[in-house]
């Protein structure tokens, strides 16, 4: 599978994003949603050629439904065998999303997309050298929600098709505790962070359209509510010595406080962060660091376009 590209640069205006990159959320200006890669039947062929093992099909809340931000509905399931078109048909008129993740490793013309726009990024961006890049597409339902989370790396939200609206929070209690970023650091999953509505007040709030595109500072919680439209996005995720040390901090603090023992100082150099490395490290390679790393759900439904819901149950089982 190969594509040739023939784009002009990417992003717009990527000059001005230098002062407040990092320390604020930014809208860029994206030319992704022009590439060939991303027409219809060219999503549809992808679909039905993804490795089962990273594709996630997710049932999840409509706001229609009366699911509020903290009211989380998550469900995985099969995609059955389903032709591309059946699925991109059936996740416009259902409840779900289908994550297609690591495209850059599966797809030679999106690993040159993800290269070209992280290229323009670095370019301008002083001490910006971002390491084991990944892109991911998620196509998915009119009116779902992607609940309050926060995540680990580094990452960019760049909208290809139908309209977004999204809220994103201070990186700092209480909208992210502590002790829940030690939590997603350990156990690999983004959805604990406790939600209020009163947070809502210090969020920022962005509508996205087919060439826009999010990022936002480290670790800041976000949610996402799509309008009433299919919704094709990009998803980007990138590392940073700063971003790794950081993680490294927060799972070995995490480590400790299962431990009864103060974590201490969040310091990613000097001996303190060289001894929480080492820790962290050890957790990892241990039996219990494996056992909660490998914490696995059940697939228990699969996509029927023939159903009035576009799926229907299953007995669960784990992959």
């Amino acid at each position: 599978m190969t594509a040739t590209l023939s784009l002009p640069p990417l992003i717009d205006h990527a000059t001005t994003l230098a002062p407040q990159w990092g320390r604020q959320p930014l809208r860029l200006g994206h030319h992704l949603h022009e590439s060939p890669l991303f027409s219809h039947s060219a999503l549809a062929t992808l679909i039905e050629r993804y490795p089962a093992s990273d594709c996630a099909l997710v049932l999840t809340n409509r706001r229609s439904e009366g699911g509020a931000p903290g009211a989380r509905r998550w469900r995985e399931g099969d995609l059955a065998g389903a032709s591309g078109q059946q699925v991109l048909s059936t996740i416009a008129r259902g409840s779900m999303w289908l994550n297609l993740r690591e495209v850059n490793r599966h797809h030679s013309g999106f690993q040159d997309l993800l290269a070209q726009l992280y290229d323009e990024l670095a370019a301008v961006l002083p001490d910006f050298e971002p390491q084991a890049l990944k892109m991911g597409i998620l196509v998915s339902s009119p009116l779902v929600q992607v609940h309050y989370h926060a995540d680990l790396p580094g990452q960019g939200l760049w909208q290809i098709a139908g309209r977004k609206r999204v809220w994103v929070y201070p990186a700092a209690p209480p909208y992210l505790p502590t002790q829940a970023l030690e939590e997603i650091a350990m156990s690999g999953v983004e959805f604990n962070l406790p939600y209020l509505p009163r947070y809502d007040h210090a969020a920022q709030v962005f509508d996205l359209e087919p060439g826009d595109a999010l990022s936002w500072p480290l670790n800041a919680p976000h949610r996402i509510d799509n309008h009433d439209c299919l919704n094709i996005s990009v998803t980007t995720e990138y590392w940073t010595d700063h971003n790794r040390r950081s993680q490294q901090v927060h799972l070995a603090n995490g480590v400790l406080r299962r431990l009864g023992l103060p974590g201490g100082a969040h310091t990613l150099g000097g001996p303190s962060y060289l001894a929480k490395a080492g820790l962290q490290a050890a957790w990892r390679r241990s039996p219990w660091g494996q056992r909660t790393r490998k914490l696995q759900r059940p697939i228990d439904f699969r996509l029927d376009p023939s159903a009035p819901a576009g799926y229907v149950d299953t007995a669960p089982v784990y992959r």
